[in-house]
């Protein structure tokens, strides 16, 4: 019996004795008068006893029997081993056909001495910024460095892009590194299928601005030089409103989406056994449905604030790597180590001199173009971001002034005959001047 059923028994026991009336009983225990005749009637009958649930002890004919209970312990610890909770409820239903609430695998799971594979930890305070109230308002950007492949592939990064009013992530895409080919990629992703974004909320990083007090590479100027990087300009072609970040907590809604994935989709890709970074973005267009089917919240305002893409703009072109060149005298220019010839005109004049620009486009297209003019379009094997790592290295065209080289060789040494002053030169007589000046020194 627990305590208050030997409360209880104590005072149905006095009930009897007439030493209470059924009133005062009544108030004792916390009950209706007809409740405390109902127990005094089953004490009489019964005795103590009586006052005991009947089902206390008993089973309950909804438990899960303990060879279901073997059987998700052997799969939690076994091919799904890593996955939370929640996410290991999803995966038995889905494919293991059992169907089990989070609170039951957590119970099971506990009771088998198998702890989360995430601490909690106790949360700060700080307030909290309102999501906005329509979608498209403002787009969170970032990327993160994980061991995604668990050491059967490279490590990568994933690039992705996520809407604040919603929690829908419009694009993401793993790159070797965040570069702006991945954030050029995941815009062009985000506009085609949903539209322009009023705003994008982001870091510091030098991929969107570039660090105080440091010019850019003369190769990597553009005609706007208040916006020095590529993925600038892109957002301000775009009309794109670009909000710096202080401190990765300012956009923690992307930061968690990071801490989501870490956790499942690590587990989708080790299910999967994806190597490369090809098979890994494979996984993660199958699993980014899924995430926004189970995450994605309904905004304040119904009615999505997506800009449509103007009709006389050249998305491509935008979202892309965009520099200036000179064409040299055999009608040529140079990109990354390419050489492209370029066609002659109808009038038999040539471009030599003249600057063009030249767009490497994310589909491995290389544009030159004069104004409005397309003078050469060609494809290229490499990537667009690995034929920028080429530009930075190679010497620089529109830099002013001539390009200084290195003189071939050793400089010789001191006492080489090319380092000998020659009778009468200035270098001889600076020379006779110093001597006689260390030896009336010396004496």
């Amino acid at each position: 019996m627990t305590a208050r059923d030997q409360q209880r028994s104590h005072v149905l026991t006095r009930l009897i004795a007439q030493d209470l009336a059924v009133e005062e009983a009544a108030a004792l225990l916390g009950l209706s008068v007809r409740q405390v005749l109902r127990l005094r009637a089953r004490f009489l009958h019964d005795g103590p006893g009586g006052l005991v649930h009947g089902n206390r002890g008993r089973v309950s004919p909804r438990r899960v029997s303990e060879e279901l209970r073997r059987r998700v312990i052997e799969l939690a610890t076994g091919c799904y081993d890593g996955a939370n909770d929640s996410h290991l409820a999803e995966l038995l239903a889905e494919r293991e056909g059992i169907t089990l609430g989070r609170v039951s695998v957590r119970r099971i799971l506990r009771a088998a001495g198998i702890p989360s594979p995430r601490r909690r930890r106790p949360p700060r305070h700080r307030s909290r910024r309102t999501r906005m109230p329509q979608a498209g308002l403002l787009l969170q950007l970032d990327g993160s460095r994980h061991d995604w492949l668990e050491g059967r592939g490279p490590v990568l990064t994933l690039v992705g892009a996520i809407d604040d009013a919603t929690g829908f992530v419009s694009a993401a895409t793993f790159r070797e590194q965040e570069d702006a080919a991945g954030y050029l990629e995941i815009l062009r992703a985000t506009i085609r299928r949903h539209g322009v974004p009023a705003a994008v909320y982001r870091d510091r990083a030098g991929t969107f601005e570039q660090p105080a007090g440091k010019l850019p590479a003369a190769e990597l100027r553009l005609a706007d030089p208040r916006l020095p990087t590529q993925v600038g300009r892109a957002l301000a072609e775009l009309g794109i409103r670009s909000i710096a970040a202080h401190s990765p907590q300012a956009k923690g809604r992307i930061e968690r989406l990071w801490g989501t994935f870490q956790d499942r989709l690590v587990t989708e890709l080790r299910l999967a056994g994806a190597a490369d970074r090809a098979a890994a973005n494979r996984i993660l267009a199958r699993h980014l449905a899924r995430h926004n089917r189970r995450f994605v919240v309904e905004p304040a305002n119904p009615e999505p604030a997506w800009r449509p893409v103007p009709e006389d703009l050249d998305l491509d072109a935008v979202l892309s790597f965009r520099y200036r060149r000179v064409v040299a005298n055999d009608h040529t220019i140079r990109v990354g180590g390419i050489v492209l010839d370029l066609p002659g005109t109808a009038g038999g004049r040539g471009y030599a001199g003249r600057r063009v620009e030249v767009s490497l486009r994310l589909d491995g297209r290389i544009v030159v173009s004069d104004g409005d003019r397309r003078l050469l379009v060609a494809r290229t094997a490499l990537d667009p971001a690995r034929l920028r790592s080429l530009e930075s290295a190679r010497p620089v065209l529109d830099a002013p002034g001539p390009s200084v080289r290195p003189a071939p060789g050793y400089p010789p040494r001191a006492d080489h005959p090319w380092r000998r002053p020659t009778p009468g030169s200035k270098l001889a007589e600076t020379r006779r001047q110093e001597a006689r000046l260390t030896e009336s020194l010396n004496s």
